[in-house]
């Protein structure tokens, strides 16, 4: 595994940990705080670096079914955290999560979770 596909993998592993503890807050309390902003931001820097990392590193080029679930389901989280952010500036901070977002977001990470699990299957078969 060349230099660039290590960064990637390591970054990537961070942003599983930064959406996890944003989205598992979120389910359970059903309100927006700052530490649901904080770690849902990181994770999608986090994620956008790691993929940088990867298509960098990869000799298959950007568009393959791993690469484009990779993308959807960054987009998913980046969606995501911009309808969070825009519900705290309308709303404030505390406010609780409406019903469609919370279902959003659950379904966003676990999107994302199934492109993070299927690209270690990918390096795990080859």
């Amino acid at each position: 595994m060349n230099l660039f596909l290590r960064f990637g993998t390591s970054i990537v592993i961070l942003a599983l940990l930064s959406y996890t503890v944003a989205i598992v807050t979120e389910q359970r309390k059903k309100r927006i705080d700052k530490t649901i902003l904080i770690f849902l931001t990181l994770g999608v820097f986090l994620d956008i670096t790691a993929t940088a990392f990867m298509i960098l590193g990869s000799s298959k080029g950007g568009f393959t079914l791993h690469g484009i679930l990779g993308y959807s389901s960054l987009l998913a989280m980046f969606t995501d955290a911009v309808l969070i952010w825009r519900h705290k500036t309308k709303k404030g901070l505390h406010s609780l999560v409406p019903a469609k977002l919370h279902l959003y977001s659950r379904y966003a990470y676990l999107w994302w979770i199934i492109a993070f699990i299927t690209g270690g299957l990918l390096v795990a078969f080859r």
